[in-house]
């Protein structure tokens, strides 16, 4: 399955399912999960080298809003942005 971008260009992943929670797709463990927004102390705890944006200039960038999900048992370790 392709999905198109608002802009209508090819990403290049596979959605499987839609949760309400983080979800371990190795177990199915189900975990409670806190979407909250990102601010400029959680920079500290993403890796550049794990994502293909630049969260520091998104973040900067007022006419956006960058959120993040952790789980409610361990807040501190970012699931997805």
């Amino acid at each position: 399955m392709v999905y198109e971008s608002y802009q209508n260009l090819p990403l290049d992943f596979e959605i499987d399912k839609l949760t309400n929670s983080i979800e371990n797709a190795s177990t199915g463990e189900i975990f409670d999960t806190i979407v909250v927004r990102l601010t400029s102390k959680d920079l500290g705890f993403i890796h550049k080298t794990e994502w293909q944006f630049n969260w520091s200039k998104e973040l900067k960038d007022k006419t956006k809003e960058v959120y993040k999900l952790t789980t409610v048992n361990n807040p501190t370790i970012i699931q997805g942005l």
